[in-house]
């Protein structure tokens, strides 16, 4: 009989590619919070409410669900939707798993470079470096702690944190949303363009979250992103050059994204490396470890 996977966050690229390449061997069931298919089971978070029959005979869950950290300005509103979405969420399951009494033999839970704060610098993060205290670094800090709260209360054996990074993917993201002006000859680089841009290709952040199911030993926070650094000016670069176009257009100046995004601008224009060195240790192997590489698969389909 196969082992039941539960996932969080449904609709996003990471759950989908993450369900394609594990279905032949587990049995994965979504929550979502809207049925559409037979494997889908509705929850509600600001309500508190959960099909209780997801949770029957689960082995694991991958808990990935979370508002989009760019998508909206930072209101108070906003930042209130960004945590609850987060931490509220794993709080429910929680509770629900201490209600059926049941143990997971892994609780696996998607963070986010974040944690060392939105700020450019030399230095390279690992997963022992100090947290950040600004917003992205308390949602960060937040969300990790809602996680482990897994292991307190003996609801899973395991708790594998992956701090996430920006995730390239043809359809939809970051790069999608860098592509389209460039092939209209109209894009740029951000601000100084010298920010750090940690990134990861799809298959490979996909590839992680199978790799840490699958491998008991892991435990705790594991950064996930490429080794190979880029700046947001380069990664810009490299985008035109895949695609073939000339990049004409000043940089976007810093003050104009400060004055369409507010706060929410830091996250465009600051970033630092991280290293990855930990997840490799691990025994996981990035298939796209080289950005022009990366952007070749994915902007030449």
């Amino acid at each position: 009989m196969k082992e039941v996977v539960l996932i969080t966050g449904a609709n996003g690229m990471v759950a989908r590619e993450l369900s394609k390449n594990i279905d032949k061997e587990y049995t994965v069931r979504f929550l979502t919070r809207k049925k559409e298919k037979s494997n889908e089971y509705e929850w509600n978070i600001n309500k508190g409410t959960i099909d209780e029959s997801a949770f029957e005979n689960v082995s694991h869950i991958i808990h990935l669900a979370g508002a989009n950290i760019s998508e909206k300005q930072w209101t108070e509103e906003r930042k209130k939707e960004i945590i609850s979405s987060r931490v509220d969420s794993a709080k429910l399951i929680l509770e629900t798993l201490k209600k059926k009494n049941i143990k997971l033999k892994s609780f696996i839970s998607a963070s986010a470079i974040g944690i060392y704060g939105a700020k450019t610098s030399q230095k390279i993060y690992s997963e022992e470096d100090e947290k950040a205290n600004d917003f992205l670094g308390k949602v960060v800090i937040l969300w990790e702690e809602a996680a482990d709260e897994f292991l307190k209360e003996n609801a899973a054996e395991r708790v594998v944190k992956i701090r996430t990074s920006i995730v390239l993917s043809e359809k939809e993201g970051a790069l999608k949303k860098m592509a389209v002006p460039i092939k209209f000859w109209i894009g740029s680089p951000l601000g100084s363009g010298q920010q750090y841009m940690p990134w990861i290709h799809l298959k490979d952040m996909s590839g992680i979250y199978e790799f840490a199911l699958k491998n008991p030993q892991m435990r705790g926070a594991y950064n996930s992103a490429s080794s190979q650094h880029t700046t947001n000016e380069n990664f810009t670069k490299k985008i035109a050059e895949v695609l073939h176009k000339p990049l004409f257009m000043p940089n976007v100046p810093a003050f104009i994204l400060k004055l369409i995004f507010g706060e929410l601008s830091v996250a465009f224009l600051e970033g630092s490396r991280v290293n990855s060195q930990k997840i490799q240790d691990a025994g996981f192997q990035f298939q796209f470890p080289d950005l022009k590489k990366a952007l070749e698969d994915l902007l030449k389909k």
